[in-house]
């Protein structure tokens, strides 16, 4: 098991996502960045967009913990979405040029931490505090996910198997703090291990078999599944 704060995986894994997501990026014509990406009501740019501001947000984490001057994320839920709605209207080559130029400032920003300042406390949009050594796991999410969501050739089987399981990991943590959520028990056919999330109940959990791949995609609410259970929105 991967630790989400083990930099020596997460910030490989985050620069290996953002080469990734580049790639994917540039190959798309201005025409397929208009068109819809996988995700309800965004396009391609949104995507993109939502991609660039999420590293600048990042980059201002990175600030606070080096500074110790508090910085939020963002101001509040409506300057996130303003920020990606103005950011999926630029020109096609401005926007590809912010997702690399604000990939680079935040791997520069992380570079400037040391021993004691990715120990510093910061707080996430989602109000948790979180030590700085966090931040390339949060990074590692958007890059990947959000490679797969341009829906243009990327799927969770181009995901290695420690990054698949340390998702699930945290994706099935996550779940299960969410109020409503079922007992469920992860039996990947490719694993040797399962995940199960949701209350502790007297019956047995419901059961999902498939590849861990499969079960990534389902659970992050990518994919649906003929289980007779919803799941909450995992982020």
């Amino acid at each position: 098991m991967t630790d989400r704060h083990d930099l020596t995986a997460t910030l490989p894994w985050m620069r290996e996502g953002t080469a990734l997501l580049l790639g994917v990026a540039d190959r798309l014509t201005d025409t397929d960045l208009r068109a819809p990406s996988s995700l309800p009501g965004w396009t391609r740019a949104h995507v993109i967009g939502h991609v660039a501001r999420n590293a600048e947000a990042l980059v201002r984490l990175a600030t606070w913990a080096r500074t110790g001057i508090p910085v939020p994320m963002y101001a509040d839920r409506e300057q996130r979405a303003a920020e990606i709605e103005s950011s999926a209207a630029l020109p096609p080559d401005v926007l590809r040029e912010q997702l690399r130029s604000t990939a680079a400032e935040l791997d520069d920003a992380l570079a400037a931490l040391d021993a004691t300042t990715w120990q510093a406390e910061v707080r996430s949009a989602l109000g948790r505090t979180i030590p700085a050594a966090e931040i390339p796991w949060m990074r590692v999410r958007e890059v990947w996910l959000h490679a797969v969501d341009l829906a243009a050739g990327t799927t969770f089987t181009d995901f290695s198997a420690a990054l698949t399981d340390t998702l699930l990991d945290d994706v099935t943590t996550t779940l299960s703090a969410r109020p409503g959520c079922p007992s469920v028990r992860l039996s990947p056919t490719d694993r040797d291990r399962t995940w199960e999330f949701g209350p502790t109940t007297a019956d047995a959990p419901a059961r999902a078999e498939a590849p861990a791949a499969a079960l990534l995609a389902w659970t992050t609410g990518r994919a649906p599944r003929a289980e007779p259970v919803a799941l909450p929105t995992w982020l």
